[in-house]
């Protein structure tokens, strides 16, 4: 029998992201969020909800640009750590050994070290309540080639990402491949 558990952030899983901005200085951040994920296909854009409290957000809002950075399971420390700190108190980057990288296409940073990126120019925002969903237009994907296939395109068996369960707080590795989408319900 389905047990009523209220209105809850209850969605599985939540990828984690790493949203690279620069702030009215140019010092660059990384902060770890959850709450987001692709929400247009053409044009190709990604959603990241922030609270106004983050120093992410004002920097968003400025700079009309960000980078979502995916880190494999080998970097759930760096991750947990760039959302345990504000930017406005520490260089994240120094601080976990991450090296920035401008992006050339967006006014905004990402880390070397994480090997799938997109780059991310703000396209619309809209505040929700606690949170201001930003939606970002697609201007590129990098990836590194230690996570693409023979015909270039990104592996989730190589690059490894991980998730977050907002129910008991914890990270959770890509389980294994259980079928072809489009296809495995046809049978």
């Amino acid at each position: 029998m389905m047990q009523s558990l209220g209105a809850r952030t209850y969605l599985f899983p939540t990828p984690i992201l790493l949203v690279g901005t620069y702030d009215e200085d140019y010092k660059p951040n990384l902060m770890t969020a959850a709450w987001g994920g692709i929400c247009c296909s053409d044009p190709p854009c990604v959603s990241v909800s922030l609270r106004k409290a983050t120093y992410s957000y004002s920097a968003i809002v400025a700079r009309k640009a960000f980078t979502i950075g995916i880190p494999m399971e080998s970097q759930v420390r760096e991750a947990d750590y760039l959302g345990l700190v504000s930017g406005r108190n520490v260089d994240k980057f120094a601080v976990s050994g991450l090296t920035v990288v401008r992006s050339a296409l967006v006014d905004a940073p990402y880390a070397k070290e994480i090997p799938f990126v997109l780059e991310c120019e703000l396209v619309n925002s809209v505040e929700l309540g606690l949170h201001t969903l930003f939606v970002g237009k697609i201007i590129d994907a990098k990836a590194d080639e230690s996570i693409l296939t023979d015909d270039g395109r990104p592996d989730i068996a190589k690059l490894k990402p991980f998730s977050f369960d907002p129910v008991h707080q914890g990270y959770h590795g890509t389980g294994a491949f259980l079928g072809k989408a489009f296809s495995v319900g046809k049978q």
